[in-house]
């Protein structure tokens, strides 16, 4: 029987202009060549006016975007089963519009 084959190792690096930053919204477009997703800070001004401040978009191909929607199910369902359920305030959780 054949040995399947090991997958590669991986080495992280960083490179001089690499930023870790705080998002608490993200905006999702979708065409049919990649994804962007466009993150930012939500700001509420007023009870009827939230001002969403976006800092950095990133596109992805469709297959890192499906590789992301695993890898982010995997660590919610750790996060949940250590922490608790995850709970989504109603007014903004709703489905917004696809561009």
């Amino acid at each position: 029987m054949p040995v399947p084959p090991q997958p590669p190792s991986v080495k992280l690096t960083s490179t001089s202009d690499y930023r870790e930053s705080y998002s608490n919204s993200v905006q999702v477009r979708v065409s049919v060549w990649d994804f962007f997703l466009a993150f930012g800070t939500l700001r509420s001004q007023t009870p009827q006016e939230v001002e969403v401040a976006n800092f950095q978009g990133i596109y992805l191909s469709p297959q890192q975007a499906k590789a992301l929607l695993m890898i982010l199910q995997q660590n919610v369902s750790q996060y949940e089963n250590a922490f608790g359920e995850i709970k989504l305030d109603p007014q903004f959780a709703q489905q917004g519009p696809v561009n």
